[in-house]
């Protein structure tokens, strides 16, 4: 039988704070067990995460666009199936990377720590894309936060699969709405 081990792994983005992370993954003929998350791997890291108080886990369809939303928590994210782009934008008036945009492209086996502050989106890239997203912060609808619209062009995302702003199965309303990153960016200024 062929064993293959990947160990964990932690590559720093151009947004302060983000971090892509390879997880310990075994695979042998049988298939891959993945670590969803282990404490005392991000511990010897460095990183010393709060508890997780939500999981939750969304399934969108070829072409789906969810985000840019950076509430007040951090988030650890990852695929259970399919592909995505993820996409990333730092909404913290105060950082060095402030406005910076980063992307990933995710896949089981590719997991994004984001930063509270730090906005995240992504688009699914196959028929069946099941996100998973770690709260270390339940979610509320009245919970602190800032978003912009993913449809922002000074933001400079390529996305893979062209967007039709008025179709509900790709964009809801409300992240087609949301405000522009120039917007957003000197609402954040004014409330730092």
């Amino acid at each position: 039988m062929t064993v293959e081990i990947i160990d964990f792994e932690i590559r720093p983005g151009v947004i302060d704070g983000l971090l892509a992370v390879t997880p310990k993954q075994v695979t042998d003929d049988r298939g891959t067990i993945r670590e969803l998350f282990r404490q005392t791997a991000f511990e010897s890291a460095g990183i010393n995460l709060a508890p997780f108080r939500q999981i939750n886990v969304t399934e969108s369809g070829r072409g789906c666009v969810r985000g840019m939303h950076a509430e007040h928590m951090t988030k650890l994210l990852t695929l259970a199936a399919g592909e995505a782009l993820g996409v990333y934008v730092d909404l913290r008036p105060d950082s060095p990377s402030f406005r910076q945009v980063e992307t990933v492209e995710l896949r089981p086996g590719v997991q994004v720590l984001v930063p509270a502050g730090v906005a995240n989106g992504f688009q699914a890239l196959t028929a069946r894309c099941q996100y998973v997203y770690c709260f270390d912060a339940e979610w509320t609808p009245t919970m602190s936060g800032l978003a912009c619209t993913p449809l922002d062009p000074a933001l400079g995302i390529a996305w893979p699969i062209a967007i039709d702003p008025d179709d509900p199965t790709q964009i809801s309303a409300k992240d087609r709405e949301a405000p522009l990153l120039a917007e957003v960016a000197n609402t954040a200024r004014r409330e730092s």
